[in-house]
């Protein structure tokens, strides 16, 4: 882990590395953290891609669909630093990565009353749903599991539409 660590510091001298528990980026502390303890081809991986998030100077994001297009970036830049460096990343660890993700915007969007699929409303946490105009609110962390809470505010009456054949 050091030597790949000591290459990538070789090449962009201003990127910081800290040993902590797990892989990440900290735009915050403009950090790399990484899991010291790791020492396999996936923990090579996973420092490259948060050099990635690094590289390309990744903030916060606001909607779920910018979380995605983050990451998706983050591994194309991490498949160049691995050719850069010597390395080669499996390209499907790539989508099973980048699945964890979609699967995490799906069970976000899915409406509490009648299941239909839904996109954010507003910030992060908003959801409102297009079919029977429930509201909920959900969970910012991308960490944890999908909780869906509606919210106590009045949804527009429905509207019928008359289908003439």
């Amino acid at each position: 882990m050091q030597a790949v660590i000591n290459k990538i510091k070789k090449s962009y001298p201003s990127l910081k590395f800290s040993a902590g528990s797990q892989f990440y980026w900290s735009p915050e502390t403009s950090e790399i953290f990484y899991n010291h303890e790791s020492k396999d081809k996936i923990a090579i991986w996973s420092l490259l891609h948060e050099t990635g998030h690094a590289v390309l100077e990744h903030q916060t994001y606001k909607f779920d669909f910018e979380l995605v297009r983050l990451e998706m970036q983050a591994w194309e830049k991490a498949k160049q630093l691995a050719e850069e460096f010597g390395e080669q990343i499996d390209e499907e660890h790539i989508q099973d990565c980048l699945d964890t993700y979609r699967d995490w915007i799906y069970r976000r969007s899915i409406c509490p009353n009648c299941t239909a699929k839904c996109l954010q409303q507003g910030d992060i946490v908003h959801y409102r749903c297009f079919n029977c105009h429930t509201k909920w609110k959900v969970s910012s962390s991308r960490f944890c599991r999908s909780y869906r809470r509606t919210k106590n505010i009045p949804t527009a009456p429905l509207v019928h539409f008359k289908v003439s054949q």
